[in-house]
């Protein structure tokens, strides 16, 4: 077999997830870091109504790798599945991987790229935990 007919990346979806991502086109993109048996990135695109109480998964792409031209196809091949370009994503919400944020100014170069504030904090979380002590001090601070 020569390199040429490896599959590296692959992408899928359903059809009812497309119509509903052409319905309701807010985008939550993450990726979730070799947690399957293939050790492989598994990239996945939560889309969310528009009253924001529902989320659905719109695709997957499992990724050789977490490298931006990785990203670039997979969000290449996600962009595709939009029946029309006045439907477009305005707002991308990503976690802070660069690779994956590089990606979205390439292939959604007229969306906005924001942060997720779940990831926002858990970060600060995980940085504050190491300067406050003790216990009792921490417990305040995640009252606050």
């Amino acid at each position: 077999m020569n390199d040429e007919e490896v599959v590296r990346d692959n992408v899928w979806t359903h059809l009812d997830a497309v119509k509903l991502l052409n319905a309701f086109n807010n985008v939550l993109m993450d990726t979730t870091y070799k947690t399957n048996r293939y050790m492989l990135p598994l990239l996945e695109f939560v889309g969310v109504t528009s009253i924001g109480r529902l989320t659905l998964s719109v695709a997957f792409a499992y990724l050789e790798a977490e490298h931006e031209n990785n990203f670039v196809w997979a969000l290449e091949r996600f962009r595709g599945l939009f029946h029309r370009v006045d439907g477009l994503l305005e707002v991308i919400v990503t976690d802070k991987d660069l690779a994956l944020m590089n990606a979205v100014k390439i292939v959604f170069f007229e969306s906005h790229n924001l942060l997720c504030q779940f990831h926002i904090d858990r970060n600060v979380k995980a940085k504050c935990k190491q300067h406050v002590t003790p216990k009792e001090a921490w417990d305040q601070v995640m009252k606050a």
